[in-house]
């Protein structure tokens, strides 16, 4: 049995509690929380009908801890839990545009003798990209086109950014055309997509990130162009968001499943 902690109970924390399955080899046992969150969040665990704690550091019992809390816990749990020698999952792959912040983390695992696992959230494809880089990456370049309300933009600032057409004569606005650090910068809450691509390839100043409002479409659409000694790669993703929190992807929810589905198997992929 593998005690696993959680951080956070927002749509991911509870939509992984109510998946997690495999009973007898993986127990969720507790959930982090800020401290004047503990007992309406434990009042939530309990009308959801799962058998777990919340609390506001995490338990010396726990063997692995997974982060889907944003990017402050990083530094206040997930580090801290490391230096324990605790195995930890991270979602907040932004965070580490922050060198510091993954120095830290990287130095708090190797304190600890354990690992930090950058799960690829809600971008596919991060597996065959860090397997070229191997090989030498000579472009790595990540496009992310949302709907203009998507990116947390007024009209007035929307229209300060400059115009593209695309093949059909759709008119779209050009929100960043830079690097994936600068991404991270400037658009934060839209950073993990573009900050694991980037860590997965050629870095964050190296790796090109375009982000584009689109009115023609009504979802969130990734795509990754690569080229280097492998050959090409073009991956073109349109993610569905999760029933209960539409800012969120669904396969972000499933990409932290499946790496805790990874720990109850004999074998993996």
């Amino acid at each position: 049995m593998i005690n696993i902690c959680l951080i956070g109970l927002g749509a991911i924390g509870q939509s992984l509690l109510q998946r997690v399955g495999h009973p007898g080899k993986l127990h969720i046992s507790h959930v982090v929380v800020r401290s004047d969150k503990v007992a309406s969040s434990q009042a939530q665990l309990d009308a959801l009908g799962v058998h777990c704690t919340a609390a506001s550091q995490v338990p010396a019992s726990a063997a692995l801890l997974v982060e889907c809390a944003g990017h402050t816990a990083l530094l206040q749990h997930v580090a801290p839990a490391l230096e324990r020698g605790v195995e930890c999952a991270v979602l907040s792959i932004g965070a580490l545009s922050d060198s510091t912040l993954a120095e830290r983390l990287s130095l708090a695992a190797q304190q600890g003798k354990t690992q930090v696992h950058l799960l690829s959230g809600a971008i596919g494809g991060i597996d065959a990209l860090a397997s070229a880089k191997l090989a030498g990456l000579s472009s790595v370049t990540y496009t992310g086109r949302k709907p203009p309300g998507a990116w947390g933009l007024t009209s007035a600032q929307l229209a300060l950014k400059p115009v593209e057409l695309t093949a059909t004569g759709n008119p779209i606005s050009v929100i960043l055309d830079g690097s994936a650090r600068q991404a991270a910068v400037q658009f934060p809450k839209n950073a993990n997509v573009a900050a694991t691509v980037a860590l997965a390839g050629l870095g964050l100043d190296d790796t090109r990130v375009r982000l584009l409002a689109d009115p023609a479409v009504s979802e969130n659409i990734h795509e990754i162009e690569a080229t280097g000694t492998f050959g090409t790669m073009r991956i073109e993703m349109r993610g569905k968001p999760l029933a209960d929190n539409p800012k969120t992807s669904a396969l972000t929810v499933l990409s932290a499943l499946r790496f805790l589905h990874n720990r109850a198997e004999a074998m993996t992929l």
